[in-house]
């Protein structure tokens, strides 16, 4: 049985366990968790990217898994981490854009951090490969607010999908790790299919690390 970590690079331990039950439906087995030991409980802007990126890259890991799973949209520290692990590194940006543009159709991204627009921007492009990336769609609310209140969350995101949408997007990528729960929830109202990243990223983990055992 495949050893697989997750790491949160949001400091809530509880968003971590979230993450941990979405994974397992892709992986099988639930992965270890791993929260930040520092830092706030939401990345919301570029300074905060940044640490989440050292943190992750610096990480100290008594054992190194089998894969390891970076659960933040952003994908903070997952390269550098990948260029010292002995082990494969996905980022759950970076897997959710690759599901999305094996399809070949125009996705987006509906998300709740605004200033992180950018950095999700260049992300998606740089996965996107022949499909047509059509933007990130980001709810204007306090994302720490939305965190809190759940039906708000869903309201503001689905707004987002339609957006997005009606932007010519075929399907939606809900980005961020924390959103992971709140994708699920907002499949059966969405006017187009959704990718939840932490699901992208276990799935694709677990065909590469069972392509590397066979």
């Amino acid at each position: 049985m495949a050893h697989v970590l997750l790491m949160n690079p949001n400091h809530n331990p509880a968003t971590t366990m979230a993450m941990c039950q979405i994974a397992a439906v892709g992986l099988g087995p639930p992965p270890t968790p791993w929260t930040a030991p520092s830092g706030p409980d939401l990345i919301t802007d570029p300074a905060a990217l940044a640490d989440a990126a050292d943190l992750i890259a610096s990480a100290a890991l008594p054992l190194w898994p089998d894969g390891i799973i970076v659960s933040a949209f952003g994908d903070p520290g997952a390269a550098r981490l990948a260029q010292r692990a002995p082990c494969p590194v996905i980022g759950i940006g970076a897997a959710a854009a690759r599901q999305a543009a094996q399809a070949g159709q125009p996705f987006a991204v509906a998300t709740t951090t605004p200033a992180l627009a950018a950095p999700i921007d260049a992300l998606m492009m740089a996965h996107a490969g022949n499909a047509t990336y059509v933007g990130c769609f980001c709810a204007d609310a306090d994302p720490a607010a939305l965190m809190s209140n759940q039906g708000a969350l869903d309201a503001a995101l689905l707004a987002q999908i339609n957006r997005a949408y009606a932007a010519g997007a075929a399907c939606v990528i809900i980005g961020g790790g924390p959103l992971g729960t709140a994708a699920e929830r907002l499949r059966a109202a969405s006017p187009v299919p959704l990718i939840n990243p932490i699901l992208s990223a276990a799935r694709a983990l677990r065909l590469l690390i069972e392509s590397e055992h066979a």
